[in-house]
């Protein structure tokens, strides 16, 4: 066998990753509008950044989070720059800010992908989606139950039900640094009852043991002293402000004195979401704080910030899990059928495209029992067929496809007119459609 007409292996999406494809990419269609809808009446505008940056940017998330020292995809270029792909949203806004000087307060919203090497797992792949909201420039508590209103009402609008907000304090950036020489000395002289992944932690990064997962661990710290009884008086109205704003808005919280995130730049407000219809690994769906030394230490003057991201991936299996969020079946407005040679069809669905309606033909010079099954499969609400007879009077025929409505013959000018007029009419309930 010549090498030419060796079989070719067929080529594969990498490992941790995958496709999205119609009818499911209509799910995310549907997430990311509402998002956008949402957080553009509370005044966020859309921002797009690269994906990939400087290794810094990144590396300021925490040095000795797994995120930076493990799991980011990190390269050096052809110019022999250190870069890295986007492991999550906060930092590369952070970078913006610094880098163009916006009016303050900036509030900005995104979609984007995030690069992570990890075991992937149900909703967690090694490239995934993430929507979110930054807010820099405001120190006001109020602008942490903004943000935080904004998830609860996202996913509510949703349709999700089994939802809990937690939230905690971490506190300004020196009642951090006190309650982490409490905890590490706490956790030294219980070092031996702690997992030993966990154990390894204690000298460099303490407080990374209280987000452990490990059960042996959770064991161990369940009496840690905790952080928000190490807050400065300063933090601990901030605090309360927030409680007290989500208790305002009907919003129900559950106090996790344990929640520190995984990140280093949280200070005072940090919260997650958890759904209680996935299971416990892949239960964290959203979540975020308030980061204001961030952009600080990117360069920038002292900015207060706060924001949140929520993984698409993740959103999607809950809403599959409480079965909401159904998209709207693809349909188009009209199938067009010619059995002419097709150079009909082509300039009829380009003339409705561009009067505003969704058009579909079939192509190949299909048969016309062929082209009415495609039509049928299409969902569209009305055919125009073109045959010869048709095409040498200057007609169309047109055929009502889901009303119970004799078809008509029009004149092939006044077929956009004719078509409004139809269309703008709601098509009847059929006995599907009714309760």
């Amino acid at each position: 066998m010549s090498e030419s007409s060796a079989r070719i292996e067929p080529f594969k999406a990498p490992v941790g990753t995958h496709d999205v494809l119609p009818p499911a990419s209509a799910h995310w269609q549907a997430l990311v509008a509402n998002f956008a809808t949402m957080v553009g009446r509370a005044g966020y505008g859309f921002l797009q950044s690269p994906m990939f940056e400087e290794i810094g940017v990144f590396s300021r998330v925490g040095e000795g989070t797994d995120v930076v020292r493990k799991e980011m995809y990190d390269f050096l270029d052809k110019g022999n720059r250190h870069l890295a792909l986007r492991p999550e949203g906060t930092a590369s806004v952070a970078r913006a800010f610094v880098q163009h000087h916006p009016t303050t307060p900036w509030k900005v919203w995104y979609a984007a992908p995030s690069f992570r090497y990890e075991r992937p797992q149900a909703g967690r792949f090694r490239q995934h989606h993430q929507l979110g909201i930054e807010a820099l420039g405001s120190s006001d508590p109020d602008l942490d139950v903004e943000v935080i209103a904004l998830l609860w009402d996202f996913y509510a609008a949703l349709g999700l039900r089994r939802v809990e907000l937690v939230i905690n304090s971490m506190g300004t950036a020196e009642d951090r640094r006190t309650y982490i020489a409490s905890i590490q000395k706490w956790l030294e002289e219980r070092i031996d009852h702690l997992d030993p992944a966990d154990a390894e932690k204690v000298a460099d990064h303490p407080m990374r043991v209280l987000d452990s997962k490990r059960p042996i661990t959770i064991a161990a710290i369940g009496d840690a002293p905790r952080i928000t009884d190490h807050l400065s008086s300063d933090a601990a109205a901030h605090f309360e402000r927030v409680r007290a704003g989500l208790d305002s808005l009907g919003i129900p919280y559950r106090v996790e004195p344990r929640l520190v995130r995984g990140l280093d730049y949280y200070t005072h407000t940090t919260f997650e979401f958890i759904s209680h219809a996935l299971d416990a690994a892949q239960s964290t769906i959203g979540g975020g704080g308030r980061y204001d030394g961030l952009v600080e230490s990117l360069g920038g003057p002292p900015t207060a910030g706060i924001g949140f991201g929520t993984g698409i991936e993740r959103v999607l299996l809950t809403c599959d899990a409480e079965g909401v969020l159904d998209a709207p079946a693809a349909t188009v407005d009209v199938y067009v059928l010619d059995t002419t040679g097709g150079a009909a069809a082509r300039d009829l669905t380009v003339e409705l495209r561009r009067s505003g309606f969704s058009a579909e033909r079939a192509f190949d010079g299909r048969s016309m029992k062929s082209q009415m099954k495609s039509a049928d499969r299409s969902g569209a609400r009305v055919a125009l067929i073109i045959g010869s007879d048709e095409l040498e009077a200057g007609v169309v025929t047109l055929r009502p496809l889901r009303e119970d409505r004799p078809q008509i013959t029009v004149e092939r000018a006044r077929i956009v007119d004719e078509l409004t007029a139809l269309l703008s009419i709601p098509a009847p309930q059929t006995s599907e459609d009714l309760p």
